[in-house]
C-alpha cells in the first residue's frame, strides 16, 4: 500500500479548509498546508489537523508555493487540493482503493476536476488534472497563475475519481489573477506559454475581448500545441469575436476547430445559433441535433463544455421545432430541458403554452376525421 501526503497552498480560507481536509482526511498520512499570508483563523484551523503549516512570502506566483508544499512532503505519493475542493465519499472510497491496490510503476494518477456548476448543481465545466503525483520523480509546478505541473514523462493512470470544487463566492476575488498577470507584464516578466492562454482567458473573463483576441492569438502561433489546446482557442477566439461583433470571423475560427476533430458540442451549438438568428430552423435543428448527438471524446483530458450538450440544444431545439410548428418535438425538448433546469419559469412556460396548443391540435383534428 502507497503513503499520501496531501499538499495545500491557502490564504484565508476558514470558511473552507476544513470541510476539504475532512472530506480526504481517510486517506492521506500527512498533511502539508503552506499559508501565504492569511490574516482570519486559516492557520488555527490546519494546525488542528497537522502540525505542517508553513509560512510563505506571497511573491504572486502560485507555482513557487506549490513547489514549497511539495518540498516538504515525505510520503511516496502527494495529493494535490484547493481548499474549496472536496472530495465526496463516493470518489474517497476510490481514493482507497488506489491507495491500496496502485502499482508503483505509475507516476501519476489523473482524476477529473468538476469545477462549474449550475444553480441546480448540474456540472457545466470538468477537466481532467495529475492529482495523485509520485514524489520521487520531483515534478515541478509551472506558471504564475492557473499553474501546472511540468510532466515530460511518466506513466499516467486516468482514474474516475472526481474532485469537486465548491467554491465560496464571499471570499472569492474575481479580479485577483488578472491584476497579477498585469503585474508580471509591467515588471517585464516573460509569460510561459501557459500563462499566455490563461492571460488571455483571464481578460476574456473580464470582458476585454480585443485583448483577449491578442494573447489567444499569441498563443495559437506557438508550435507544438496539442489537438486540444488547438481547439480551445478557436472556441475560445469564436466566443470573443461574437461579443465584439464580427460574426465572420467568429465563424472562421468555428468551422477551423473542425480541422482538429469532429465538431465539438459547443462549435454546434454556435452554428446552430447562427442560423436561428437568421431564421433558418431547419439548419439550426441540425446543429443543435448533432451537439447532443455528439460522442463524447476518446482523449479522458479534453475540457468538457457539459451545457453545450444538455439543456442549452434541448432548450433551443424546442424553440426551433415550435417555430417550424413541431409542437410535439418542441413539448419533447423543453420536457428534456427542465430535467436539467426544474425551475426555470421559461421552460415552464413554453411546456404550459405548448400543452395547450398540443391539446388545440388534437381536438382540431379529432373534429377533422368527424367530418370525413
Amino acid at each position: 500500500m502507497i503513503t499520501i501526503s496531501l499538499c495545500m497552498i491557502v490564504k484565508n480560507e476558514q470558511t473552507t479548509l476544513e470541510r476539504c481536509i475532512q472530506s480526504v482526511r481517510d486517506a492521506v498520512d500527512e498533511i502539508i498546508i503552506v499559508d501565504t499570508g492569511s490574516t482570519d483563523r486559516t492557520k488555527e484551523i490546519a494546525r488542528k489537523w497537522t502540525p505542517h503549516v508553513i509560512d510563505f512570502e506571497w511573491n504572486n506566483h502560485f507555482s513557487s508555493a506549490r513547489n514549497r508544499s511539495f518540498a516538504e512532503a515525505t510520503m511516496d505519493y502527494i495529493l494535490w487540493l484547493d481548499a474549496d475542493d472536496v472530495v465526496l465519499p463516493d470518489d474517497l472510497q476510490k481514493l482507497l482503493q488506489i491507495k491500496q491496490l496502485l502499482s508503483p510503476v505509475v507516476d501519476v494518477v489523473s482524476m477529473s476536476y468538476h469545477c462549474d456548476f449550475d444553480e441546480y448543481r448540474n456540472v457545466t465545466l470538468s477537466v481532467r488534472r495529475g492529482r495523485l503525483i509520485k514524489r520521487s520523480k520531483n515534478y515541478q509546478w509551472m506558471g504564475a497563475v492557473h499553474e501546472d505541473l511540468s510532466i515530460e514523462e511518466g506513466h499516467f493512470l486516468d482514474s474516475d475519481i472526481v474532485v469537486t470544487h465548491m467554491k465560496n463566492p464571499d471570499t472569492s476575488d474575481p479580479d485577483r489573477n488578472l491584476v497579477i498577470y498585469e503585474n508580471l507584464l509591467s515588471s517585464g516578466e516573460d509569460f510561459t506559454l501557459r500563462d499566455t492562454l490563461h492571460y488571455a482567458m483571464e481578460l476574456h473573463q473580464h470582458r476585454l475581448y480585443d485583448q483577449a483576441i491578442q494573447y489567444y492569438l499569441k498563443f495559437a502561433g506557438s508550435e507544438n500545441l496539442s489537438t486540444e489546446d488547438k481547439i480551445l482557442v478557436c472556441t475560445k477566439l469564436a466566443d470573443c469575436y461574437y461579443y465584439i461583433g464580427n460574426r465572420e470571423k467568429e465563424r472562421e475560427f468555428t468551422f477551423k476547430s473542425f480541422e482538429y476533430d469532429i465538431p465539438r458540442p459547443e462549435s454546434c451549438c454556435r452554428l446552430a445559433y447562427y442560423f436561428l438568428e437568421n431564421k433558418q430552423f431547419h439548419q439550426a435543428v441540425y446543429w443543435y441535433k448533432l451537439a447532443i448527438e455528439s460522442p463524447l471524446p476518446n482523449n479522458p483530458w479534453t475540457i468538457s463544455n457539459h451545457v453545450s450538450r444538455t439543456w442549452l440544444p434541448h432548450m433551443q431545439l424546442g424553440l426551433c421545432y415550435y417555430q417550424l410548428g413541431e409542437y410535439e418535438l418542441s413539448y419533447r425538448h423543453n420536457k428534456i430541458a427542465s430535467e436539467y433546469l426544474p425551475s426555470n419559469q421559461g421552460i415552464l412556460n413554453n411546456i404550459n403554452l405548448l400543452e395547450e396548443l398540443i391539446t388545440k391540435k388534437h381536438e382540431h383534428d379529432l373534429v377533422q376525421d368527424q367530418h370525413l
